[in-house]
């Protein structure tokens, strides 16, 4: 019988070098994935796709605005493969593209944490060219089990937005339509299309 290795820490996860790879454990068990890269006056430096990171950028400006009108305590939008560990054991430490973090999280964090310990109000996964079936189904079944009330994943090249929420089924938008926070973001409504101009 072969031994189990032990589960990976949050602590090794930080410790790991930049060297291309995008990393995040789930259960325990590290992931590692390949990124584009380039290089730029003589550095080799991790490349994102234009359409993701545009898509980004719109995603997290709605949701700033939308954050601006909500009553003080406000919680925080966050981006760019922000850190944020998730709870449960062994436990689960993942880069988003966007989440927001409730007020109740954020006042929980400390000064020396350069990631969110907890649960977001929501996770938005923005797909790539990379990405695979199988990753997208383990993140969102990740982020349904620690209890992420709304997820979104939107995917620039068909410019949809599929919603995830507990208990149902997956919802799917299209750039004709609207995309709504319903009861978890109350006000937020923005055209589909908007997302990906």
């Amino acid at each position: 019988m072969t031994a189990l290795a032990r589960p990976i820490t949050t602590e090794e996860l930080l410790a790991m070098p930049d060297d291309g790879k995008r990393r995040w454990i789930i259960n325990g068990e590290l992931r590692e994935q390949e990124m584009e890269t380039g290089e730029i006056g003589g550095r080799t430096m991790t490349i994102r796709n234009r359409f993701h990171s545009a898509t980004m950028a719109n995603v997290t400006g709605e949701l700033y605005i939308w954050r601006t009108t909500r009553p003080t305590p406000r919680g925080n939008v966050v981006c760019g493969e922000a850190g944020v560990r998730l709870p449960g054991e062994p436990g689960a430490t993942v880069g988003v593209d966007v989440a927001y973090v409730p007020p109740d999280v954020m006042v929980e964090q400390t000064a020396d944490s350069t990631i969110v310990h907890g649960v977001p109000t929501l996770v938005v996964e923005i797909l790539s060219p990379n990405d695979t079936v199988e990753q997208l189904d383990e993140m969102v079944a990740t982020y349904q089990a620690v209890g992420v009330p709304l997820v979104w994943v939107v995917d620039p090249h068909d410019r949809t937005v599929t919603i995830y929420r507990p208990g149902d089924e997956p919802t799917l938008v299209n750039a004709r339509q609207e995309l709504t926070g319903g009861d978890v973001l109350p006000g937020f409504a923005v055209p589909v299309a908007r997302l990906f101009e």
